[in-house]
């Protein structure tokens, strides 16, 4: 993995992200769509909580602060991490997770400070996964035992996932 090429493109999806905040209108980004789904808001609640709480994942990987494992990804992490895509498909969250992040409906200016703290956590730990052990893993609810590198390149594939759904959301206004 290149970790610098993972930053760039993380980077470049928060830019997108952060410009397309200046797009929406405050009842517009609220909004439920017409075909039902996530709001613009819900989705940029669930996607930088998602962001940030891999990062932690990520930064306890690097100073190893996990519980020992020998286990690894599964089926669906090998999936992801070599397509670099979500499979095909509307992805249920599991319970586990769903119950603890149920997308809210933030306001704008929500939005644009949690991608400010998701670029400064995301900057934090770039360094730290240089030297992060391979073999320090922490949980990932749907793709298994992720070490910090994993969990970076997570980070990037779910930010650019994400932003396919926004542009869906976008159609189905536009097809009102």
């Amino acid at each position: 993995m290149n970790l610098n090429k993972e930053r760039r493109a993380i980077d470049a999806a928060l830019d997108t992200y952060r410009q397309l905040l200046d797009t929406y209108t405050d009842e517009r980004f609220i909004e439920t769509p017409p075909m039902g789904g996530w709001s613009y808001a819900e989705v940029y609640d669930h996607i930088l909580k998602a962001s940030l709480g891999s990062a932690i994942a990520a930064e306890r990987c690097t100073h190893n602060n996990c519980p020992p494992t020998k286990k690894g990804m599964n089926f669906w992490g090998y999936y992801l991490m070599l397509t670099g895509l979500f499979p095909p498909g509307k992805v249920k969250v599991p319970e586990s997770v769903a119950a603890k992040m149920a997308p809210k409906k933030l306001e704008i200016e929500d939005a644009k400070n949690l991608i400010i703290k998701t670029r400064k956590k995301i900057t934090e730990i770039t360094d730290l996964i240089k030297n992060a052990p391979d073999n320090a893993r922490w949980l990932h609810p749907r793709l298994g035992m992720l070490n910090a590198g994993q969990w970076l390149k997570f980070i990037r594939i779910h930010l650019q996932h994400h932003l396919k759904q926004l542009e869906r959301i976008k159609r189905d206004f536009a097809n009102v």
